[in-house]
């Protein structure tokens, strides 16, 4: 039965991809496209692509926060941790205060076992991030 739920997400997915790519064909700088259909390619494992979709929007957001967590993200899933903490310490700097998130995001388990990770949590963390 699992194998039925993974193929049906698998073909949203796929789906999803497909219609964002022919938006984007249309309109190649179309934000919300471009955020979707990132996060699709991260969701189906294709973390290349991913990290080619937040590059490209982290030089159309430069000041975004969250378009630099999500490149921290994608570098992490690759890892590519240097680069990750690099766009991790930019999206702070740009205002990322979500560290209930940050500390719990699967997306940089690959950062986690990193002493660097700690250090971020201990100098910026909120009061209370340590709930989930």
């Amino acid at each position: 039965m699992p194998r039925k739920k993974e193929d049906k997400e698998k073909k949203y997915l796929d789906f999803e991809i497909d219609f964002f790519e022919r938006l984007l064909k249309k309109k190649p700088d179309f934000i919300l496209a471009l955020t979707a259909v990132g996060n699709a390619y991260t969701q189906r494992g294709d973390y290349k692509k991913g990290l080619e979709i937040d590059l490209h929007l982290s030089r159309l957001r430069q000041d975004d926060p969250t378009v630099r967590y999500n490149l921290a993200c994608s570098y992490s899933l690759l890892g590519e941790l240097d680069k990750a903490f690099s766009a991790l310490k930019k999206a702070i700097e740009l205002g990322y205060d979500d560290f209930v998130h940050l500390k719990y995001d699967p997306d940089l388990e690959n950062l986690k076992k990193d002493e660097r990770f700690q250090l971020i949590l201990k100098n910026r963390q909120a009061p209370y991030a340590d709930k989930p």
